[in-house]
């Protein structure tokens, strides 16, 4: 009998619970934003070509060469507004989804729209701004958690999870544009 009772109760806490967390989920951010910075130095004439074609970004991304195996395939123009890249791969990491250019200013601004299937969508982009030094490069990232409370729970970890791999790729894209 006083198992029961127990069970019961834990039963009405764990509930409980449930509830509470919930309700907190509706005053976590809905928008989650990620943003990291790097120094190139080179001017934004010669960073620009490696942001405005997704060809180009698959040299510096930090997710290239995890999934060897990963499927990719572009299509669009070779760069600028249009420039689409789709992929799958089995790799949680990696996942599948596409990519596309939605707005390139040159030498300032590329955007792209993220669609990662049941994962959601997002915005991407990166900005060049010249400084004395020669251009800091802005990575950002936008994505609506939605009104999922499991989600907008996951967007509080979102700058951790991103925003290394962020780093890791614009340390590659610093690499090879100063290389040259």
């Amino acid at each position: 009998m006083r198992f029961v009772r127990f069970l019961g109760r834990l039963l009405v806490v764990l509930i409980g619970l449930a509830i509470v967390l919930a309700l907190v989920s509706f005053f976590l951010p809905r928008d989650v934003t990620v943003t990291r910075s790097i120094l190139i130095e080179a001017p934004p004439a010669d960073v620009f070509p490696h942001i405005d074609s997704l060809q180009e970004f698959d040299r510096w991304s930090p997710w290239a060469g995890i999934d060897p195996a990963m499927q990719q395939s572009f299509s669009g123009p070779e760069r600028g507004v249009g420039n689409r890249m789709d992929w799958t791969s089995d790799d949680p990491r990696v996942g599948s989804g596409s990519q596309e250019i939605t707005v390139s200013i040159p030498n300032e601004r590329v955007e792209t729209a993220l669609d990662f299937g049941e994962m959601g969508l997002g915005t991407a982009w990166l900005d060049l701004a010249t400084v004395p030094e020669g251009t800091e490069v802005t990575w950002g990232l936008l994505v609506d958690m939605g009104l999922n409370p499991v989600g907008r729970y996951i967007g509080l970890m979102m700058d951790g999870w991103v925003g290394a791999d962020y780093e890791r790729g614009l340390g590659r894209l610093k690499e090879i544009v100063e290389a040259e």
